[in-house]
């Protein structure tokens, strides 16, 4: 039985990306020798075409993303402008190892979490 999800950022600055994920408030844990696992908020997957299996993406989702942006501003992390998609409001931050994260505002119907029984 799928009991979670684990997703993998690479960064070319793990430790200020360890540090900016701690700052936004996910729980983490360490699992020896400083290698963090962070809890996540409950999540949702999207399957859509495309021309390559191997591409995925992974993008947070907030009620507000303007109070985000500003939350995001007085951090000083940089933000893209804040891009109507239809489905959603769609933000990319800049990570302070370099990479780039989606960020949006969801105006699609959510999926209610996946029960998880452990045995």
């Amino acid at each position: 039985m799928i009991n979670g999800a684990h997703i993998i950022i690479y960064s070319k600055d793990p430790e200020a990306d360890k540090l900016f994920f701690k700052d936004l408030g996910f729980p983490p844990v360490d699992v020896g020798h400083g290698w963090l696992i962070f809890g996540l908020p409950p999540s949702e997957l999207a399957v859509h075409p495309g021309e390559k299996n191997n591409v995925h993406e992974f993008y947070l989702m907030v009620d507000d993303i303007e109070a985000f942006v500003q939350q995001m501003k007085v951090k000083n992390v940089p933000c893209g402008s804040v891009n109507d998609q239809g489905w959603g409001l769609l933000v990319e931050l800049s990570l302070p190892g370099g990479g780039k994260l989606g960020v949006y505002q969801p105006r699609h119907a959510r999926p209610e979490p996946m029960k998880v029984t452990r045995t």
